[in-house]
């Protein structure tokens, strides 16, 4: 007998939101880790710092039967000045950084644009955060991302300020055009 080996289920539905929960804040710390310092190696053991003391953590949650199930996606923003925010420790579990198909009713649910193909679920983060920020009387919204996702910043409608290196590594000041993410209704 032949059996052909399963894909893996990924599921489509996901749902972008404020952590709450400890579910949520522990899914949040783990996944900061896994990537930030066990993948990456920016950081030996954990990548907390003193923003992390006053910033807005944000989520991306599978959804399988309508039923919260994984943290799959993380974000922080932060407000540095009056109306200055800044979006930091974006990251995407390796499982779901290739997600293509993403259901509809993703967009719906969380009052964003439908983003489809490579980095959905990045895009989804960065609307959440940005127009969550904006919301919160955000004038400017800006970033500093590692120099390979720059390119993918600018097709979301951000623009480069300055190059730099943090970590090591060739990183890109970027600032979004608020223009394009509108308010969030609901931030909490």
């Amino acid at each position: 007998m032949i059996f052909d080996p399963f894909q893996d289920f990924t599921p489509p539905d996901f749902i972008f939101k404020i952590a709450r929960t400890p579910f949520e804040w522990g899914g949040y710390w783990e996944l900061r880790r896994a990537i930030f310092c066990d993948e990456q190696r920016l950081f030996l053991g954990s990548d907390r710092d003193e923003i992390d003391d006053h910033a807005t953590a944000i989520v991306c949650e599978t959804l399988l039967a309508g039923m919260e199930d994984a943290i799959v996606g993380v974000v922080r923003i932060d407000e540095r000045a009056p109306g200055i925010w800044h979006g930091s420790r974006l990251g995407v579990a390796a499982g779901f950084r290739s997600v293509k198909k993403i259901s509809p009713s993703v967009a719906t649910r969380n009052l964003q644009p439908f983003y489809r193909g490579f980095g959905a679920l990045g895009a989804g983060l960065i609307f959440k955060a940005v127009s969550t920020a904006h919301a919160l009387g955000c004038k400017e919204f800006l970033a500093t991302v590692q120099h390979q996702n720059a390119r993918f910043f600018e097709r979301l409608h951000w623009e480069p300020l300055a190059q730099l290196e943090l970590h090591g590594l060739p990183h890109v000041k970027m600032r979004a055009n608020l223009d394009y993410y509108r308010p969030a209704s609901r931030v909490f």
